[in-house]
């Protein structure tokens, strides 16, 4: 990418020194300071307009999703408050519309109907849970609104939707379970058994990495999917074949603690290996009663939610930015745990949002389709305070963003990153080109 005016330029898939990043970043926080002394007017003076872009956020504020959403708005919060004291987007503010959609597919198609009748928005962003994605995404289609997902589900990738959706902040589950299931079958065994929840992103789970074991030479033992307002677990565990080497689970919703506690009720001292995504433990304290079975087992995570001995000068301002400390807890309350391994998405998509509008020279709802091709002419995001997570690779025939993943250990009541996967770990072809789509 050329003529960006984000602090750290995409690069594609080369690398980027950390001293370069540091020297960069630094003289844009220099900028961003003197520029934040003046008055707000001046700062948004070289802008054509200063009315703002309007940026819808489609949030699961309740539902089995609301423990995400509030997490994902308060990092929205904190990405854009940054991003407009540093003189917003091409010298306007940003300006966040937010809609609940109840973590439901059919309201989530209203409320994009919402933001581009009522709202006027300039594009949506911040859904998570797969299937308000796939009950939102056609709508968004049909009224040519960019609409930008933070939710891991296969489905943007897959050419199942359409040219105005994109995922470019987060990785999508057939990427991480590709990069992961060489480690499990080499560390941890071969005969698996899933436990998964019962729609799209638990079938993605079922679907990827029951290939990606396969070809590792390993076997799936037993597959129990679970719906995901489930409360009581216990009656699905004596579906596990007694000769399961390892259990894999993924979870979501509110009653991710009573699974995970159930688990260990029912297993006792005598478990087989125990893989799990971080999913399961999102927003939940690792270190509470009943979850002591937990230590010696392990967890896929996006983002290390401890801080850790290799923790990044990225990582440590966006933790301090989004209001977390080295354990993932609110700086407000330690016993509000943070849904650290996906809400990073939403800051960095906001971020992928404002380089594709500056690079596009896009002004006003006239310009989607500029917009859109800016997008999809990205080749990658270098590791940053805009991208903390780290550096991604980005697809624009798919508009998919793949990254990192990383494989922690629990011990002494907390985790500890044992593995981290190379981007080229999670890379498969392009199954779709949403690029020779019509706009």
């Amino acid at each position: 990418m050329t003529n960006m005016k984000s602090p750290v330029k995409s690069e594609g898939r080369s690398k980027v020194s950390r001293r370069s990043a540091l020297k960069g970043l630094g003289a844009v926080a220099g900028v961003a300071a003197s520029s934040a002394l003046m008055p707000g007017y001046m700062r948004y003076a070289q802008a054509q307009t200063s009315e703002p872009f309007r940026i819808g956020f489609q949030v699961h504020s309740t539902g089995i999703g609301a423990s995400y959403g509030r997490w994902y708005d308060q990092t929205t919060k904190a990405a854009v408050k940054l991003i407009n004291e540093a003189g917003g987007i091409a010298g306007r503010p940003v300006e966040i519309i937010t809609e609940d959609d109840g973590t439901d597919p059919k309201r989530g198609g209203e409320v994009i109907e919402k933001f581009a009748s009522q709202h006027k928005v300039d594009a949506v962003f911040g859904t998570l849970f797969s299937h308000v994605v796939i009950g939102s995404a056609p709508r968004a289609g049909e009224l040519k609104m960019p609409y930008f997902v933070v939710s891991e589900g296969h489905h943007v990738a897959s050419g199942g939707l359409n040219r105005y959706v994109f995922q470019p902040g987060i990785t999508d589950v057939k990427s991480q379970v590709i990069s992961l299931a060489p480690w499990i079958s080499g560390n941890l065994g071969k005969k698996v058994t899933m436990i998964f929840p019962d729609f799209a992103f638990g079938h993605d789970h079922r679907d990827y990495f029951s290939a990606a074991l396969a070809a590792q030479g390993g076997s799936i033992s037993a597959l129990i999917p679970i719906p995901p307002t489930e409360s009581s677990f216990t009656k699905y565990f004596p579906q596990i074949p007694a000769d399961t080497e390892v259990l894999y689970h993924v979870m979501v919703g509110p009653g991710v603690l009573t699974f995970v506690k159930e688990l260990g009720e029912f297993f006792g001292s005598k478990r087989p290996q125990i893989f799990g995504f971080i999913d399961s433990l999102e927003a939940v304290d690792i270190a509470s009663p009943g979850l002591e079975f937990l230590d010696g087992t392990y967890f896929w995570e996006a983002f290390p939610r401890y801080a850790g001995a290799k923790q990044t000068s990225f990582d440590k301002f966006y933790r301090s930015a989004v209001g977390v400390d080295d354990k993932g807890a609110s700086l407000a309350d330690p016993k509000d745990i943070s849904t650290y391994s996906h809400m990073f998405g939403c800051w960095e998509t906001l971020y992928v949002i404002k380089q594709a509008i500056e690079t596009s020279g896009y002004q006003s709802p006239a310009d989607k389709a500029k917009l859109i091709e800016a997008v999809e002419s990205m080749t990658g995001f270098a590791e940053g305070n805009e991208h903390p997570q780290g550096e991604k690779t980005f697809v624009g025939k798919i508009h998919q963003a793949f990254g990192h993943q990383f494989i922690s250990k629990v011990e002494n009541g907390g985790l500890t990153v044992v593995h981290q996967t190379s981007i080229e770990d999670g890379l498969y072809e392009p199954e779709a080109d949403y690029t020779t789509q019509s706009l």
